[in-house]
């Protein structure tokens, strides 16, 4: 799979999904928050499978010169 998952996009993920996580872990959330796997691993990976199904891509494009 192409990289669509920009900068930004992947930091928000990284901490979205280690955030959930660690609240589920704490007991703070229900086990709904061991979802935060999938956003961690989006953003660890550089890859959505949902962007690429909608056509989003938030990596900049690189130019070929």
């Amino acid at each position: 799979m192409k990289t669509n998952v920009g900068g930004i996009d992947k930091i928000l993920r990284i901490v979205v999904g280690i955030a959930l996580i660690a609240m589920a872990a704490l007991g703070v959330v229900g086990a709904w928050g061991w979802i935060g796997v999938v956003p961690l691993l989006t953003g660890l990976l550089g890859t959505c499978p949902a962007y690429s199904l909608l056509g989003v891509n938030t990596c900049p494009m690189q130019k070929s010169d």
